[in-house]
């Protein structure tokens, strides 16, 4: 599945974070972000530019404010002379600081956006970097049913028809809750992948032979969730007799999503068995496996101290015997 490069247009930022505008840079309207981090000019205001990347959102702070406080009318108009040849997207004032008239200027002068937010900057600059990093992450989609089983992410995955969707109905009735179905948007954010439903089809659930269905309405707030890790990838395939299951769980399988690796379980299906409870049992040991405890390596360590301690035992009957043996050969010469 390709992975899609996301992008957002300034507009949008300057509406999220109620920015104030205090001038309209070229294509304002136009602008997309793509890059998801910000950046504080320090270095760039002393005249430094190398690895600077003028793709990124700046961000003025009170401590470049005050330094630039300190200089006069001419180095403060060279300094924004030089930054604003770069082709920045916008720059942002925060603390409600007001515009040097030398930075407007050159803003002017050049088309440069200039934003103002309120916030105090150690406030503003995680709040537009966790929001930048959430909506401009590598994504990708899969088909399946994302759901939140007790607190782990699980994407039920299968062939169309297997089952899935009645699944994740049976699973929100034992108060599980539904994040997405038939297309799962999953984003690398972090060290985690995280999974949503595209916004036209969320909430939304479909059941063959009934149809479309409103999980929000029809089973309350409760039954669904806007987003969630994926922790587990569970693949539901029509049973067949000449395919070798693992009935132990000792061998773990991976597959790789947005270069992250996450633990898959392939369930056979055939008619009798409980899938949603199957389901919510692998959620279930997943969690205790992430915890620190897998059932399967234990059953095995057991099993092998059982078997070495049967070892054991039959040596030591085995010389007992030899023994035997020695002393009656003795007593007979």
């Amino acid at each position: 599945m390709a992975v899609s490069q996301a992008s957002m247009k300034l507009a949008k930022i300057v509406e999220r974070f109620e920015l104030e505008v205090l001038n309209v840079g070229k294509n304002y309207e136009r602008c997309l972000i793509r890059e998801d981090d910000i950046n504080r000019p320090a270095l760039q205001i002393l005249g430094f530019f190398d690895y600077f990347n003028p793709n990124r959102i700046q961000v003025l702070g009170k401590v470049e404010w005050t330094y630039l406080n300190t200089q006069p009318p001419e180095e403060r108009r060279k300094c924004f002379d030089a930054f604003f040849q770069k082709p920045i997207p916008a720059l942002i004032l925060t603390r409600g600081l007001e515009p040097y008239p030398e930075l407007m200027e050159m803003a002017v002068k050049y088309k440069r956006t200039i934003l103002r937010s309120k916030e105090a900057t150690s406030v503003f600059i995680p709040l537009i970097t966790n929001h930048l990093k959430a909506t401009l992450s590598p994504k990708t989609t899969r088909h399946g049913v994302l759901m939140d089983i007790s607190g782990e992410g699980v994407l039920i995955m299968g062939e169309s028809g297997v089952g899935k969707s009645e699944t994740a109905v049976e699973l929100i009735k034992r108060g599980h809750r539904l994040v997405a179905d038939d297309a799962v948007e999953i984003r690398h954010i972090g060290p985690m992948l995280v999974g949503s439903a595209p916004e036209l089809i969320r909430h939304y659930i479909e059941l063959r032979g009934i149809g479309i269905v409103d999980v929000r309405q029809l089973f309350g707030m409760s039954a669904i969730k806007e987003d969630k890790e994926v922790d587990l990838i569970v693949k539901l395939e029509p049973w067949n007799e000449n395919t070798f299951y693992d009935r132990l769980g000792t061998n773990e399988e991976y597959t790789t999503i947005l270069d992250m690796k996450v633990p898959v379980l392939t369930i056979p299906v055939k008619p009798g068995r409980n899938l949603a409870v199957i389901v919510e049992v692998a959620a279930m040991n997943n969690r205790q496996k992430r915890m620190g405890f897998n059932a399967a390596k234990e059953f095995a360590r057991q099993l092998d101290e059982h078997f070495e301690e049967m070892m054991m035992q039959s040596q030591m009957e085995t010389a007992e015997d030899y023994d035997e043996y020695d002393d009656l050969s003795y007593e007979e010469d």
